[in-house]
């Protein structure tokens, strides 16, 4: 594997790391929220391992992070070079999971774990592409459609892996023409002002050089701000980035999350407002922050009915006599950009204090291939700090955006009746009639026994099978983590 820069990763890894525990030990795992069975073509675990350790850092690349108020701290710089310390439990290659089970989890110094997130996000596409080459039936329009060189190769390496000659259309061009389109129409969006826009689809790539093509597309429309760290150097960009879910679950509670990365840094935070509740305590927290030390800052809304909550938060702002910037992202197009933009002129609020980030929108909707992360929501969340398991909850009523607490593995039903799939924790024994999936390389010829992998093959669940259900251990974290609403 080729080294990767110690800059390829999106900014607000560096901040998050700057304001919180570097050296701790913390798990993070890999799961689709959607999407039904996925097959899982490679040796997990040894591509996890490779990324880690190709990790290198050069001076030049820790210039450019200082110089952006991302420098790595000394313990920063030790967590990255700990991939000897990983603990990495996955579910065997060419076995099938269905969603919200965890691919994999990986254990190690904080830093180095949550760096690695969006690398392994890109691992989304491997997966379901290999699962498309598998299952009956003509596949997809554009599926093997490439959007660049890295990409063709991605699609020729999975596709000869399952014993298929691939016949791939490259669209290079006509990718870079329609992300150039869409970046023109935020730019619109928002009356001509591309400062008020930035990019953070990094985690959205299906690899670096496609992302590299988006990057320019938006460049030559004027956005120069991107959570690409790495990309942002080689293009002349400015990186961008403060504060992710996984920096409040790990403080525990929005109002010491908030404080660190106020008091710890010294670049106007953006606080997060949605990991348990946004309106109950997410902007109160951010209010209180800035009335105990007037500071420059923003508040940033993602999962929830945001048109609602920024009316409610304009009107405690105001009676707080604050006026912090509004950040908007998650699933904005222009349409909704523009929707927002009627918002800020009814509620008065300026317009150099509303910005928008861009994701999907920008880097994966202009592929015509249809295999994008949002298609399955991958996620890659902290589950466990220190040994504390820790959630995330979100707004979004429904949306499934609950993540698994502790170090979650995965069991498979041999035989007899029970959920096919219990998501477990890792050491709790398993019960009788399942095996452990999760980190057994012997559990895909047992496997055969009942069919499971045939099974995964089919379009749905079929009638009468529960699929996936939690463990006694995982529902005993999940009952003492949840808060009572």
């Amino acid at each position: 594997m080729t080294s990767s820069s110690v800059l390829a990763t999106d900014a607000y890894k560096f901040s998050m790391a700057q304001a919180g525990f570097p050296l701790r030990r913390e798990t993070f795992y890999l799961s689709f929220r959607f999407g039904g069975f996925h097959a899982v073509p490679f040796d997990l675990a040894a591509t996890v391992r490779g990324m880690a350790e190709a990790l290198r850092s050069t001076e030049e690349d820790l210039a450019f992070a200082r110089e952006h108020g991302y420098g790595p701290s000394a313990a920063m710089e030790a967590a990255l070079a700990q991939a000897a310390a990983l603990e990495i439990e996955a579910v065997p290659a060419g076995t099938w999971v269905y969603e919200r089970e965890p691919i994999l989890t990986v254990t190690g110094p904080s830093f180095l774990v949550s760096w690695l997130e969006p690398m392994l996000l890109w691992l989304n596409y491997p997966i379901q592409l290999a699962t498309a080459l598998q299952r009956p039936g003509p596949l997809a329009p554009g599926t093997l459609v490439a959007t660049c060189e890295e990409h063709a190769v991605l699609i020729e390496s999975v596709a000869r892996s399952l014993g298929i000659e691939p016949k791939i259309v490259r669209e290079d061009e006509r990718y870079h023409q329609q992300v150039r389109a869409r970046a023109r129409s935020l730019v619109d969006a928002v009356g001509g002002d591309a400062s008020r826009i930035f990019e953070v689809g990094m985690r959205s790539a299906v690899c670096m050089e496609q992302h590299r093509i988006a990057l320019r597309a938006c460049a030559e429309e004027g956005i120069t701000l991107t959570s690409n760290v790495q990309l942002a150097r080689e293009l002349g960009l400015v990186p961008v980035g403060t504060m992710g879910h996984e920096h409040i679950q790990r403080w525990e509670a929005d109002l010491p999350a908030f404080r660190a990365m106020r008091d710890m840094r010294d670049a106007a935070p953006s606080y997060l407002l949605d990991t348990f509740d946004t309106m109950g305590t997410g902007i109160r927290a951010a209010v209180k922050v800035m009335r105990e030390r007037p500071h420059d800052c923003a508040i940033r809304y993602d999962s929830g009915n945001k048109y609602i909550q920024y009316l409610h938060a304009c009107e405690l702002l105001r009676e707080e006599g604050l006026q912090p910037a509004h950040v908007l992202e998650d699933g904005l197009d222009d349409q909704a950009t523009a929707h927002f933009e009627r918002l800020r002129e009814f509620t008065g609020w300026p317009a150099d204090k509303q910005l928008y980030g861009f994701g999907g929108f920008l880097v994966a909707a202009p592929m015509s291939n249809p295999l994008t992360r949002d298609r399955v929501s991958a996620v890659y969340k902290l589950s466990e700090t220190v040994g504390e398991p820790r959630m995330k909850f979100g707004d979004a009523a429904g949306s499934g955006k609950r993540s698994m607490p502790g170090r979650p593995v995965v069991w498979r039903r041999l035989r007899g009746e029970g959920p096919v799939g219990i998501i477990g924790q890792s050491g709790e024994p398993v019960r009788d009639n399942y095996i452990l999936l999760s980190g057994n390389p012997e559990a895909r010829e047992h496997l055969r026994i009942c069919n499971v992998l045939d099974l995964g093959r089919a379009d749905a669940i079929p009638p009468g099978e529960r699929w996936v259900a939690l463990s006694p251990a995982t529902q005993a974290l999940v009952d003492r983590l949840t808060p009572a609403r």
